[in-house]
């Protein structure tokens, strides 16, 4: 649709800018608490907190602090946490049998959270990479990442993950058919109302880099994970990939990396219409950080504009970091 704007003096948009009040009137996108996914880094241990140093502000936590945390988050009315293990290395191995015990970190943590914020919802990672002692999404035969084995897997590790109270899933392995194999697995254990947040789009990016330190994945990997994630110049593959995901029961699906991907996240909002979100990664938010602590950013102001970003692209919310930081703004009212 062609829009006709009529000429200045008739036409000026600085009355609309004219005062807070207006500003407000006239805003089209808004930021809400309830918009947010906070990504929780779990490890063993008790009374635990452990830096990650590539993600300034952010920790390892054990169990026990996990449960602290989903009590922050739910007195500042974040909705959502997801949790991401880090994993002994004495654990990892090559058929990742971890990853499907009922008592690994993730189960233990879903538990625990569940016990004591009930009305908090938990999200979980579906992928190998946290148990497989190659590093890899995938189980790796001869150097090749197996696509229908790991299905099988996955599928396990999602049984394991719903049993112990997990509200949403979240496959980021991308691979081919996970989504369909994980629902009908779901709909015959009668855990029918799981929800499955489908990583439907999700690139072989460089913006991993501090994640894979957080969760102990980069000395272990070997070689990229090319052949199951997407290629960064791909945007019509994304929508395919996301049309499959939807048609084989995801609930919602998922853009990653976030602000290097906005195109990609309003077509698919645009086409599919389908709760849509995105991964505000590790490397987008260490950037923020590292440039704010230099001086060289106002960190507050960035990581409200680029959440903002989000929402403008189409974005129903947003796993970030900087959940608790934006939460403390929104109440504070420094938005």
């Amino acid at each position: 649709m062609r829009l006709t704007v009529a000429p200045t003096p008739t036409s000026r948009f600085r009355r609309l800018r004219k005062s807070a009040s207006l500003r407000a009137l006239a805003q089209e996108n808004t930021l809400s608490v309830q918009d947010l996914i906070w990504p929780v880094f779990v490890r063993d241990g008790n009374n635990l907190r452990e830096p990650i140093a590539s993600m300034p502000g952010v920790e390892r936590r054990s169990v026990d602090q996990v449960v602290r945390a989903a009590e922050e988050a739910a007195s500042l009315g974040i909705p959502a946490l997801c949790l991401f293990p880090y994993t002994d290395p004495a654990k990892r191995s090559e058929d990742c049998a971890e990853a499907w015990n009922p008592d690994n970190l993730a189960n233990r943590a879903i538990r625990a959270i569940k016990a004591a914020v009930p009305e908090m919802a938990v999200m979980t990672d579906v992928a190998l990479d946290p148990y497989n002692a190659h590093g890899h999404d995938g189980l790796v035969q001869d150097g090749i990442i197996l696509n229908d084995e790991t299905i099988e897997a996955l599928v396990k590790m999602s049984l394991a993950q719903a049993e112990s109270g997990a509200d949403i899933l979240g496959p980021s392995d991308m691979m081919d058919g996970r989504i369909g194999a994980m629902r009908g697995a779901l709909e015959a254990a009668g855990h029918k109302d799981v929800v499955i947040m489908s990583y439907a789009a999700k690139y072989a990016s460089a913006f991993y880099g501090p994640f894979r330190d957080a969760v102990g994945a980069s000395a272990a990997l070997k070689g990229d994970k090319k052949t199951y994630q997407m290629n960064p110049a791909n945007s019509d593959e994304a929508m395919r990939l996301i049309e499959r995901d939807l048609a084989e029961g995801a609930d919602m699906v998922m853009v990653k990396p976030g602000m290097p991907y906005l195109d990609i996240i309003h077509r698919a909002k645009t086409l599919f219409g389908a709760p849509t979100y995105a991964y505000q990664v590790s490397g987008e938010y260490a950037m923020i950080k590292a440039a704010a602590q230099n001086g060289w950013i106002d960190g507050d102001r960035v990581m409200l504009e680029s959440l903002m970003a989000f929402r403008r692209a189409g974005c129903d919310g947003v796993l970030t970091y900087f959940a608790p930081e934006v939460a403390r703004a929104l109440r504070d009212g420094r938005v």
